[in-house]
């Protein structure tokens, strides 16, 4: 791999001994894993039907590597299709441990795209208090509204915004807030060569300008003792070290807080910037000593400030009598106290949710499906948010069938049974919706979500 002459020259001046190491850790191949999704099934569940040979990642108890990943592809295996993990470079799980979202907590992942760190987030949460996922670009919030679907998770927002746009609405609001800041990339050079000619192409000093400009607006959407965890994927200090230096000169009723639930990575290097000492006290995963990437982490507390009280969401009330004979007649528990319908487009809203009148919406909560002319048509997010036992009507096919691969790739399936919706499961797991007429169920899986 060819590497940018300057960035060599930089790395060679910052790391002195250790140079020889890193630049050698470019010439093997990239880490790889997966995280289980725990809203679907148990880390030892799934290590019993697990069809790869996994091997732990320290840091975080839900993440594994994949032996022989390129070959076995997990990102082709029918579990992929129902949600049952994400597949994610083993480094970028750490600032979400670093961050310890606990079911209850009100969580912003400001720069959410594609979506690693915000279902890591969901995950924890397990359905309780309320996560807001946003991204500034339209096209990366489809991919991050898609991965939030497939995972199952029910307690997001997601929203296409500005940082400044939702601290206007979200004002100390939140009890911990994620900023995965877009960066040079350097950590990405081994995993994706194209991220080298972007590192030409955008300065370190352009990342560090943007990375400020989302900065500058947490401390007005971060409650009192709340907490920010600020990551990166790049290894200059002028984006890591120097921002955090910036952070705490410009809102110094922000401190340092010392990482303790990780032991295997190296401190921060307050020196590389003439920042103050406690910077040391932040995180840094190297190539050449971690089977990862590179990552960069900070945890900083918020001391004190002001509290404000926030006008809540207010619930449209409707008719939803099409929905409500959908859930009587195949459903085994109720939504019906959290319903929301904008246009044909129903809901179910998380408790806790402020108004976001003016705020630019993907995703208001979990998409249940639409209401047209008086019926309800269930949505592939609604399906993959219910387990198995939830729903009257199942068919359930064993992942190594090939009626499971027919019905990921969107074809009809020549069955006989009993008229109307059903769940359709993969070894007991919701995937999607099929509806059964006389001899053949049609097939509701999303086209552009369908197997090639």
């Amino acid at each position: 791999m060819k590497l940018p002459e300057e960035f060599l020259k930089k790395m060679q001046n910052l790391l002195g001994n250790e140079y020889s190491d890193f630049i050698e850790s470019y010439n093997k191949e990239s880490y790889k894993g997966i995280r289980v999704n725990t809203l679907k099934l148990s880390v030892e569940d799934f290590k019993k039907i697990s069809p790869f040979k996994l091997s732990d990642i320290p840091w975080c108890k839900e993440g594994f590597y994949i032996d022989d990943f390129d070959n076995v592809r997990p990102g082709k295996h029918p579990y992929y299709h129902c949600g049952l993990y994400y597949i994610q470079e083993p480094s970028a799980m750490i600032p979400v441990e670093v961050l310890n979202p606990k079911p209850g907590d009100r969580v912003l992942d400001i720069s959410a795209a594609p979506g690693g760190k915000t279902t890591q987030i969901g995950a924890k949460l397990n359905g309780e208090g309320l996560l807001v996922a946003n991204d500034i670009s339209p096209k990366r919030v489809k991919a991050l509204t898609k991965n939030i679907e497939m995972f199952g998770i029910k307690n997001c927002v997601v929203t296409n915004e500005t940082p400044g746009r939702l601290a206007e609405k979200f004002k100390y609001f939140f009890d911990k807030i994620l900023v995965d800041a877009p960066c040079s990339g350097e950590g990405m050079f081994r995993k994706d060569p194209k991220s080298v000619k972007n590192w030409s192409k955008f300065s370190v000093n352009q990342c560090s300008k943007m990375q400020k400009d989302i900065l500058k607006h947490i401390p007005k959407m971060l409650r009192p003792g709340g907490l920010l965890v600020y990551s990166t994927c790049t290894f200059s200090p002028e984006e890591n070290e120097g921002t955090i230096e910036w952070f705490l000169k410009e809102f110094p009723e922000f401190e340092v807080v010392k990482i303790e639930n990780i032991d295997v990575l190296d401190r921060g290097r307050p020196e590389w910037v003439g920042g103050r000492r406690e910077i040391e006290w932040t995180l840094r995963a190297w190539p050449h000593k971690i089977r990862g990437e590179g990552h960069f982490i900070a945890l900083l507390k918020k001391r004190d400030g002001q509290n404000e009280g926030l006008k809540m969401f207010n619930r449209k009330e409707t008719n939803y009598d099409a929905y409500l004979e959908f859930e009587n007649l195949n459903m085994k528990i109720s939504l019906r106290e959290s319903l929301h319908i904008v246009g044909e487009n129903l809901y179910s809203i998380p408790d806790g949710l402020p108004d976001l009148t003016g705020i630019k919406i993907a995703n208001l909560g979990l998409y249940l499906g639409k209401i047209k002319k008086n019926r309800f048509e269930p949505s592939q997010s609604l399906a993959l948010a219910l387990k198995k036992e939830d729903f009257r009507n199942v068919i359930d096919f064993s992942s190594k069938s090939i009626e499971a691969i027919k019905y990921l790739k969107g074809e009809t399936l020549m069955l006989n049974d009993k008229k109307g919706w059903k769940l359709v499961c993969i070894d007991g797991f919701p995937v999607g919706w099929g509806k059964q007429t006389d001899s053949f169920l049609k097939n509701y899986y999303r086209p552009e979500w369908r197997m090639r």
